[in-house]
């Protein structure tokens, strides 16, 4: 297995601060849009649907930015643990439209590395659902050893080559700000003494973390 270009810290730093910029940029822009819309249209009923457009991708802002702070973020100082209730929540706020979110666990803290791993498996197994889709938690073992299982459930459930390589940390390809989430578990795991494997079934992505 060929290893993946090598990336500085600042580099790596600009790529995931692109990859969120990324995922909260359709929000905002629809934000925009909802009060452009209130400035313009006078009829109450084209008012109210602005509103509930403003409601809605406010919610879908704050989601994505919340997940962003424990899954990217440093989360208190070296050393930290995250309570996993806090890593659920903002899960169950991130997994929305036609993506659902089952979480089987204990409600106890663990190492943030740990939790920021799993919560980047969960983002995966979003991506890994195009068409929509159960994205599955479990949890197992005694903190702070504990393992993760994601399973993403649904039709034409897949992760590419590119995703799965680089999980296992390896790929060869120029890291850019589309593949850096795989890129970044892949050291997240690897920080947290875990590694990851992708078990592909049908209609079902699988990823372990042990």
């Amino acid at each position: 297995m060929t290893e993946p270009e090598s990336i500085g810290e600042l580099e790596l730093a600009a790529l995931i601060s692109s990859r969120i910029c990324h995922d909260v940029i359709n929000p905002v822009g629809a934000i925009a849009n909802g009060l452009e819309m209130l400035g313009e249209e006078p009829d109450e009923a084209m008012r109210e649907q602005a509103m509930d457009l403003i409601r809605k991708s406010a919610s879908q802002a704050t989601a994505k930015l919340q997940f962003a702070r424990l899954a990217f973020g440093a989360a208190g100082s070296a050393g930290a643990e995250i309570d996993l209730r806090d890593a659920e929540k903002v899960a169950r706020d991130f997994v929305q439209g036609k993506h659902k979110l089952e979480w089987q666990g204990p409600a106890v803290t663990l190492p943030k590395n740990k939790v920021k791993l799993l919560l980047n498996l969960v983002a995966l197994g979003v991506v890994a659902l195009p068409r929509g889709g159960t994205v599955r938690v479990e949890i197992s073992g005694e903190p702070p050893n504990v393992g993760f299982i994601v399973r993403a459930s649904g039709e034409v459930a897949k992760l590419n080559e590119q995703v799965t390589s680089l999980l296992a940390g390896g790929n060869g390809v120029v890291i850019d700000a589309h593949s850096i989430q795989p890129y970044y578990a892949s050291r997240v795991a690897a920080a947290a003494g875990m590694a990851v494997t992708v078990v592909p079934g049908q209609a079902e992505i699988e990823l372990k973390a042990a």
